[in-house]
Parts: structure tokens; sequence; C-alpha cells
């Protein structure tokens, strides 16, 4: 099947397409085969194009609602998408403001309990709480005394925590630093997360670009009636591939 052929893809893969509604219902020859036209060649390359920079989920919702005529439905898919982008620079903007506030945090070793870590700090245990409630840091729980149990991971994190709320910082602005933090594996490392994260985006929005470029080009040549919906007359769809 050259559409498939074109993609790399099983003839099975196209079927599902069409069966998910990522692709436009197929019309069937004397003996039952699928026909396929430049139509669902356009509709293919539009969906491949989309799911980078919105994931295949989105892509697949916004291909399905152009194909029944939802053409606002896909639209409002997509602009969600945007908006968890913009959320997403957002949230990196925040961590990396953060982070540059930060002085460095002296290297831990063992355990500690709330008490100590709070008297230490000059802060109630109370506080300490707070944050954990917050999401800031995740002692255990001895299995014994049901005490916190605060790790060097989660005395640097508090130690960090402490440091922004005293530069002015919100407990909900903390959080996503604290996380990436976590997630990194310490401060050092979250400096070159930050660059990967930053490049991802950046290759996000440009997918986005790319796919709203396909999505435009599969609009352009939907059948269309003289009103403006769906129906009579047919728009070339480029090069007769199939």
């Amino acid at each position: 099947m050259d559409l498939a052929r074109e993609h790399g893809l099983s003839t099975q893969a196209i079927r599902n397409y069409e069966d998910a509604g990522i692709l436009p219902a197929a019309e069937r020859t004397v003996h039952g085969y699928r026909a396929y036209t430049p139509l669902h060649a356009q509709a293919l390359r539009a969906f491949l194009a989309l799911v980078p920079g919105h994931g295949h989920r989105t892509a697949a919702s916004i291909m399905r609602a152009v194909n029944r005529g939802a053409v606002e439905d896909a639209l409002r898919f997509i602009d969600e998408s945007h908006g968890q982008l913009l959320g997403d620079r957002g949230v990196l903007r925040a961590v990396e403001a953060a982070l540059g506030d930060l002085a460095p945090v002296p290297q831990e070793r063992g355990e500690t309990f709330i008490g100590p870590l709070a008297g230490r700090l000059g802060v109630r245990p109370a506080t300490l709480r707070k944050w954990e409630k917050a999401g800031l840091v995740r002692p255990r729980r001895d299995p014994r005394t049901g005490y916190r149990v605060y790790s060097a991971a989660d005395v640097r994190d508090v130690l960090l925590a402490h440091q922004l709320r005293r530069g002015g910082y919100l407990l909900e602005q903390i959080a996503p630093l604290i996380a990436q933090v976590r997630l990194a594996g310490g401060v050092v490392p979250l400096e070159s997360a930050l660059r990967d994260w930053r490049a991802r985006l950046s290759a996000r929005s440009r997918a986005m670009l790319a796919g709203a470029a396909a999505l435009e080009a599969y609009l352009g040549c939907r059948p269309v009636s003289p009103g403006g919906g769906s129906g009579a007359a047919v728009r070339r769809c480029g090069p007769e591939l199939l």
C-alpha cells in the first residue's frame, strides 16, 4: 500500500488510523478493498506532523474533530496544547530565576529528625510540616515510632526551601524548583537538566509550527460545499501519490 510505504508504516496501522477516525473513512472497491486517495495521504501527513508537538492523544483528537467537520473543536485542542506549552515555559523561567537566587548548599550526611532540623533553621516544626504538605519535602516515617526521618536529600530540599522563603518566594513558587532539584539529583545536575528542558520546549514549539502547516494543508484540501460545509466540491490535495 503506497500510503503505508510512504511513512514506513504497516497496512494494519493505516487501517487502525482510519478506524480511530484519524483518517477519513475510505471508499470500498467492488471487491471490498479500501481505496485511499490523496486526501487520506494528506490526512496522514498532518497527523504524523502533529504528534511531535502535541502528543499522540491530542493529535488524534485534532484529526478526529477535523474529519467530523468540527474544526472549531480541533482549533480549541490546539490552543489548549499551546497553553500547556506556555505554562511549561513559565515554570522553566521560574525555576531558572529561583536557581539564580540560591547560595551553595552544604553537602549533607546522615539522617535527622524534625526537631533538630527546625532548630537548626530557627523555625518551628509546624513550618516544616507545612512545607511537607506543600510537597517541598517528603521525609519518610520511622515504622516503629512514626516520627519523620529526614534523609540527606530531604535536608538539602529543606535548606533550599528555607533560602527561597527568606528571599520572598511563595510555597507554590518554590515547589517546582524543589521538584526539579529532586528529579535531577541535586542543584548542579539541575543546571544541565534545565538546558535540556529549554531545548525540548524549543523543539516542541518548532514541531507545533510544522504540525500547523501540515494541518492547514489538509484543511485546504478537505471536501467542501459552496456554502462552506462538507460536501460536493473536492479541492486538490497535492501530488497524486496513491
